[in-house]
């Protein structure tokens, strides 16, 4: 019994590591025994913690050098989308060019899948990019702002283990569907729990700006059951894009008032 708390933390660490494996670009080092995909979905707002901190970091840091608020929020942005790899929104352009430019569910799922980026989704990625850089650039900087940033960060990251559950895939075959078949509601609880944890730590108007976020991923689940009939990986990612805008957008608006 003595080794069993050891074991169980070293289960958790690994997990957490391959959250971070598949939701960053991160040195994780090697797992000797890597847990299953599902295993680690409770850990994806861990992958936003170190997204958000080192967003928060390098745009606070930027404008503690002297440099300007728009320079830095583009500087700050750039961290995040290394960090990433660009991934959630890789995601979101597939999701606009299959959905705006398929007319049947084959279709938008073909067009999806396919690594070229078209017109639709050159538009999403340039609207949120911008709305994203103008939302950075209003924000004052200093642990507050990163604090609001990893919170923001984490939430978002923590829906997505919502929409493995709760929704349909929409393709039957890929690693995706298997491990969306195996998430635990256990999982996806803790999840949800560290997500809001870390929201209501560093979030002002926490509760609104976790209920604007829901919306949006309720939205975006919405919008894929009726577009393609459930869930893929690119929804994933823009879901993920799309709620923590929605988060941005709540806290401005929060703090404005």
């Amino acid at each position: 019994m003595s080794g069993a708390p050891h074991l169980w933390l070293a289960a958790r660490r690994d997990e957490a590591r391959l959250a971070l494996m598949l939701l960053t670009r991160l040195p994780m080092g090697r797992i000797a025994t890597p847990p299953t995909l599902a295993a680690a979905v409770w850990a994806y707002p861990l992958a936003g913690v170190a997204v958000g901190a080192l967003i928060g970091g390098v745009f606070s840091g930027a404008l503690w050098l002297g440099v300007p608020g728009s320079a830095a929020s583009v500087l700050g942005l750039v961290a995040g989308v290394v960090t990433t790899g660009g991934m959630h929104e890789d995601g979101l352009a597939d999701l606009a060019d299959g959905f705006g430019g398929g007319q049947t569910r084959t279709r938008k799922l073909e067009i999806m899948r396919d690594s070229r980026v078209g017109s639709y989704g050159v538009i999403a990625l340039v609207l949120a990019l911008s709305l994203r850089l103008t939302l950075l650039a209003g924000m004052a900087g200093g642990w507050r702002t990163v604090a609001a940033l990893v919170g923001l960060a984490a939430t978002s990251r923590a829906v997505l283990p919502v929409l493995m559950l709760t929704l349909p895939q929409a393709r039957a075959e890929g690693l995706g569907a298997k491990a969306s078949a195996q998430v635990s509601r256990g999982a996806v609880l803790a999840a949800l729990g560290i997500g809001c944890a870390f929201a209501l730590i560093g979030v002002p108007g926490a509760i609104e700006v976790i209920v604007t976020m829901a919306l949006a991923g309720a939205a975006m689940a919405g919008l894929a059951v009726r577009q393609i009939g459930g869930v893929t990986g690119d929804v994933l990612g823009a879901t993920q894009v799309m709620c923590e805008l929605a988060g941005w957008i709540a806290l401005t608006a929060y703090l404005a008032h």
